[in-house]
């Protein structure tokens, strides 16, 4: 099947859905060879290739090796979300209530009593349409999606874009933007696991820097309680770099554009992480189920990604403090994040 915006051999067939809607696979490059793959199904990064010398690159992302894995992991307990866009709101929300304009919705809840990444039916686990395609210097691929008024009890229906622009500086851009027709909480994020090392290997001897100095105190259930902390002579100090923490499931308080910096020593490659979001909520994993087939015939376990989920506070609706996440009818929510790669 030929694609009216891409070349055939850019555009592919990546697998089907159950009920048999077809999966495909787009792939762009810049002038330095960095390679970014992406399906519509959930608007997933699938791989992205990086440069670390004049003959080789490596996928620095975990994925899977076919677009019918990726739904089956849904289908699954505790899904991976690989790569995949993750909204309407990304993180917790309590016990999946929320107040607009003075009335209580009930959102779906997903995660025990708590609503999580959406709810069941979500961004991530449903298929797109691209829109947009560009080659050339600074190519691109955007994508589309329109959610059905009150899915998952959300007010309104939202039409959500996604665009993905490799820079010739060796850097993956990406652009959100969202409209609503009535006013609506949305929080989305990107959702890939990341392993510098390359994804068959694990995250053990990659360091971690955050320009935070703050974090966001949590429940047993990981849902905020409104205090934000100092991440001093804490074990969330990572101002300046240390090991990748081996188990982390938490939002940061960011102090400017530039949210993180994660290193390999052994091939020196660094990825800068800069966003216009008020936090970046980092988590490390990447263990799914054993039946799904992962990229290179990979068994991923706990250690073999960590997550830069550039976001809003988690459950923001629910505290005064944290900043506003209702986007309201008329308005534009526009959400940015540069991954940059340098080889020194």
């Amino acid at each position: 099947m030929e694609h009216p915006k891409l070349q055939a051999k850019q555009y592919k067939l990546f697998g089907k859905t159950k009920n048999g809607s077809e999966i495909f696979l787009s792939t762009i490059s810049n002038k330095n060879g960095m390679e970014l793959s992406v399906c519509d199904f959930g608007a997933t990064i699938t791989s992205l290739k990086v440069p670390i010398n004049n003959s080789e690159k490596i996928d620095v992302v975990l994925g899977f090796e076919n677009g019918d894995n990726y739904e089956q992991s849904f289908l699954n307990n505790s899904a991976p979300f690989f790569g995949a866009v993750v909204g309407l709101n990304a993180g917790r929300i309590n016990e999946g209530i929320i107040n607009i304009n003075g009335h209580q919705i009930h959102l779906d809840v997903n995660f025990g009593k708590h609503h999580l990444h959406g709810g069941k039916i979500n961004l991530s686990n449903q298929i797109w349409t691209l829109i947009d395609a560009s080659h050339g210097e600074n190519p691109s691929v955007t994508y589309e999606i329109t959610t059905p008024t009150n899915q998952n009890n959300y007010p309104g229906s939202v039409t959500v874009k996604a665009t993905y622009q490799l820079l010739e500086n060796n850097s993956l851009k990406i652009i959100f933007t969202a409209t609503t027709t009535t006013d609506n909480p949305i929080n989305l994020t990107q959702h890939s696991y990341f392993n510098l090392n390359g994804h068959q290997r694990s995250i053990e001897n990659l360091q971690l820097k955050l320009t935070a100095t703050q974090f966001l105190e949590t429940n047993a259930d990981l849902i905020p309680t409104g205090n934000i902390l100092s991440v001093i002579d804490t074990p969330f100090d990572f101002t300046e770099y240390k090991d990748c923490p081996k188990s982390i499931d938490t939002s940061f308080v960011l102090d400017q554009q530039h949210a993180a910096s994660l290193y390999c020593p052994e091939n020196r490659l660094r990825m800068n992480v800069s966003t216009n979001q008020s936090s970046v909520h980092i988590y490390v994993g990447g263990q799914c189920h054993e039946d799904l087939k992962c990229k290179d015939e990979t068994t991923y376990h706990r250690l073999s990604g960590i997550c830069f989920e550039t976001q809003n506070f988690p459950d923001a609706p629910n505290h005064d403090n944290f900043p506003n996440s209702i986007l309201k009818k008329g308005e534009i929510y526009q959400q940015e994040t540069i991954f940059h790669f340098e080889n020194k």
